[in-house]
């Protein structure tokens, strides 16, 4: 999922490889200039407003915006004594971060003994993403995590023929599916509703979240899934369903499809303080 998540180039699970005649560290970290405005807001209160964020990716993790120390608002931070040791960028002092009557102890950090090669991050601090009210670019809400500028999606339609069974039983048949292509992901392939046999979906409790996608339902103990409104961008895949293939029988023109690497989804939480409702609507 982009840069340094599931499979990406800088991600420890990554699928392709770098071309080059040396070996490469293990740990390949990546900061840049994010060249968007993002603000943060807690306690009901803006804490932080910068044009001048950068993102850091991290081998593993999803991308972390840090913002200079002056376009946080004066005493929101307030030190602890606890410190931490990043592997690859030393000490790490960690802030209680208070605005109103709110306040939230580990909710920002700063790491404070730079080695040179990661000047980039100095004077900087990043706020926790799930311990913040909210996170905005410009007048928008971004949920999840930092937009990641790598991360891409591509939808397809296709005349390749699409069946899906359990057993003997026939729960999909298509000619018309749609295949999703994402960053770091096999592509996945998704169904009209009117090619299921909706008598197979037994709605699962529970609901995952894609910073790309909006709310995930889930069909016949996580054998099926779908994007029941999906967001603007996805908006093709609405109400679409797909398939695991590890868990019923995908064909495609007659081949079986397998599970493969980059498949499996690793969920992601809901920020805090928003509700599935709030998701929905």
């Amino acid at each position: 999922m982009g840069l340094a998540w599931q499979q990406g180039p800088l991600a420890t699970g990554a699928i392709g490889r770098f071309l080059v005649p040396v070996e490469l560290p293990e740990r390949l970290l990546f900061a840049e200039p994010l060249r968007r405005r993002m603000r943060v807001r807690f306690g009901d209160s803006w804490i932080a407003d910068s044009e001048d964020v950068v993102l850091l990716h991290e081998p593993a993790r999803y991308p972390v915006a840090y913002f200079p120390l002056a376009d946080v608002v004066a005493d929101v931070l307030r030190a602890e004594e606890r410190t931490t040791r990043h592997k690859d960028l030393g000490t790490t002092s960690w802030y209680t971060v208070s605005a109103g009557e709110a306040s939230k102890a580990r909710a920002a950090w700063q790491h404070t003994e730079l080695p040179d090669y990661a000047s980039d991050l100095k004077g900087r601090v990043a706020f926790a993403w799930r311990a913040m009210d909210a996170f905005y670019e410009e007048d928008e809400r971004i949920v999840g995590h930092a937009a990641d500028a790598y991360h891409r999606i591509d939808i397809r339609q296709t005349s390749r023929h699409l069946i899906v069974r359990d057993g003997d039983r026939v729960i999909a048949d298509s000619s018309r599916p749609l295949v999703l292509y994402e960053s770091g992901f096999a592509p996945r392939w998704y169904v009209p509703r009117e090619d299921v046999d909706e008598t197979a979906l037994t709605p699962v409790e529970g609901h995952t979240f894609c910073p790309y996608k909006g709310l995930c339902s889930y069909y016949a103990d996580g054998a099926a899934w779908s994007y029941e409104d999906a967001w603007t961008e996805v908006r093709r895949i609405s109400g679409m369903v797909s398939f695991e293939p590890d868990k019923v029988d995908v064909e495609l023109d007659g081949k079986r499809l397998r599970q493969e690497p980059g498949q499996s989804v690793i969920s992601h939480g809901i920020d805090r303080d928003l509700t599935v409702e709030e998701l929905a609507g």
